[in-house]
């Protein structure tokens, strides 16, 4: 059986040493074995585990994210999904940007014929330039939401205590409060979720959604549709394909 080095593995998976190292500090890399030198040996086993690891950081999951779903009973339940998604996400991209080369190739062709310049070409391209992640959006508005909250409360605290005038902060906690109420309403309305026992869709209740130990991209939930316990997968509702109805 195959044996790699901390370089080895490090060069095979396109990562540092230091990272290789530090993954094993962490508890969630830690090699099969041991040289009579005291060389840390890791085995195919530990190759293939690395390459998860890679993988997971890629998709924004943090350390602590990644041991905790390194020791679900079926991480390769979830992990499976989320390739399947990241599959799906590459190969609409590369629909689009075939879209795009495509359109691009006919103006060219326009242009080289001397024929009149289509204005419906260019919006042609505009249409495909603005068919993004509607997951991505959905995210992003979320950040720009909490991104005034924090603004809003820092600037009437600061206020507070430089004025004493305690009144802007009481308005502005209330409005903080109803911007955070209605971001949250706004945001788990068009999400769902895909559960790695049944690979069923389910929405989960709000409140249990919110408090729910969150990665990147999944959320440790119990399936509505099997009663399972773990991360479940995030996808925006009206993207899901081959699923049923998302239940409530």
């Amino acid at each position: 059986m195959s044996k790699y080095t901390t370089g080895e593995i490090a060069k095979l998976c396109n990562v540092t040493v230091r990272t290789v190292q530090y993954y094993d500090t962490r508890g969630i890399l830690i090699p099969s074995q041991l040289s009579e030198g005291g060389r840390r040996l890791y085995s195919q086993e530990d190759l293939k585990k690395m390459k998860i690891i890679c993988f997971l950081r890629d998709m924004g999951f943090s350390i602590n994210s990644i041991s905790q779903l390194l020791q679900e009973k079926n991480p390769l339940d979830v992990i499976s999904i989320l390739l399947d998604q990241q599959e799906q996400e590459i190969r609409q991209e590369l629909e689009q940007h075939q879209l795009k080369l495509d359109t691009i190739e006919e103006i060219k062709r326009e242009i080289k014929g001397d024929r009149q310049f289509s204005l419906e070409s260019i919006c042609d391209i505009a249409l495909v330039m603005k068919n993004k992640n509607q997951l991505k959006k959905l995210r992003v508005l979320m950040i720009a939401v909490c991104v005034i909250m924090d603004l809003i409360e820092i600037g009437t605290a600061v206020l507070w205590w430089q004025t004493g005038m305690w009144w802007p902060f009481a308005v502005g906690m209330c409005v903080a409060v109803i911007l955070g109420i209605w971001i949250s309403v706004y945001y788990f309305n068009r999400v769902a979720y895909i559960c790695p026992h049944c690979h069923q869709a389910f929405k989960p209740k709000l409140i249990k959604a919110i408090s729910a130990y969150h990665t990147p991209r999944t959320r440790k939930l119990t399936c509505s549709n099997c009663g399972h316990t773990g991360f479940c997968v995030e996808v925006y509702k009206d993207a899901l394909q081959n699923n049923d109805k998302p239940n409530d």
